[in-house]
């Protein structure tokens, strides 16, 4: 098992391929096995690699609030650790907001972005989410947007229910539900803590990036699904938007888990992209 000591936290992560570096940033809740069909297409081209954020699978769960800023923190000491000085970086949800983070401190540091079905800070419906979300544990949010909700009264199988149906397309659910309970048990075997979910949900809710997009140089791949429940597809449209001449790609139909649900798609655009990206 691989794990290396950033700052105040150990994280886990995993290598797989040769060639240039491929760091790969997974989203709120979800470990690298989230990976698990990207990396076997991607390996074939890059050294990739996936690594758990603080608070899930096997990397430190230290109590929250988290901040992206710190996260991408994070996401510098594993580049750091590994003697990477530059890296493609592609980043889902959460983890394009650390991605973009990432780029905007450290630019020098990034190759080559991509930034799959995620937001440069939480919109009015992203907002009214997060408080349904909540309430459907029996918490509240205050006005300054801090969560209040009885962890005892919460249980992993509870959350999983609430995520699914705001993840994935109803059908597909219906058709891979075993495969996602197995993904979801084998995380559970390296602890689930609810403290630490809610420290990376305080920090997508804080994430704010908008007015600093101007300055991402990097080449960019903005990516999402055009049915994304859980992040508004309009949120691509903003990133494509400020960030210089980036590249905007709609999967038809596709939801917030589009890598899951149309893996080969969203493999075949990002490989595409990070070719062009190189040449």
């Amino acid at each position: 098992m691989s794990i290396a000591k950033v700052g105040s936290v150990e994280l886990y992560y995993e290598e797989h391929g040769t060639g240039d570096p491929l760091l790969l940033i997974m989203g709120l809740a979800a470990d690298s096995q989230a990976w698990m069909f990207q990396i076997p297409d991607f390996a074939k081209h890059y050294r990739v690699i996936a690594f758990d954020n603080r608070g899930v699978g096997r990397s430190s769960k230290p109590a929250g609030p988290y901040t992206i800023h710190e996260m991408a923190d994070d996401t510098l000491g594993l580049l750091d650790a590994l003697k990477i000085d530059k890296a493609h970086v592609v980043g889902v949800s959460m983890g394009g907001m650390i991605a973009q983070e990432l780029v905007l401190r450290n630019p020098e540091r990034v190759r080559a972005l991509v930034l799959a079905c995620t937001y440069p800070e939480p919109d009015a419906d992203i907002e009214r989410t997060r408080t349904f979300t909540v309430e459907q544990f029996g918490g509240s949010v205050d006005a300054s947007g801090g969560i209040h909700v009885d962890l005892k009264a919460l249980n992993p199988m509870m959350f999983l229910q609430q995520l699914l149906p705001n993840v994935f397309n109803q059908s597909f659910i219906e058709k891979e539900l075993p495969k996602l309970m197995q993904i979801f048990s084998g995380a559970l075997q390296y602890g689930f803590s609810m403290e630490a979910i809610l420290g990376q949900v305080g920090a997508v809710m804080t994430h704010k990036a908008t007015d600093r997009l101007h300055a991402i140089k990097s080449p960019t791949l903005v990516i999402t699904g055009d049915a994304d429940r859980l992040v508004p597809p309009a949120s691509s449209d903003i990133l494509a938007r400020e960030i210089p001449n980036a590249r905007l790609v709609k999967i038809p139909g596709g939801s917030h888990g589009f890598n899951f649900e149309t893996p080969q798609l969203f493999n075949d655009a990002v490989l595409d992209f990070l070719k062009s990206a190189s040449a």
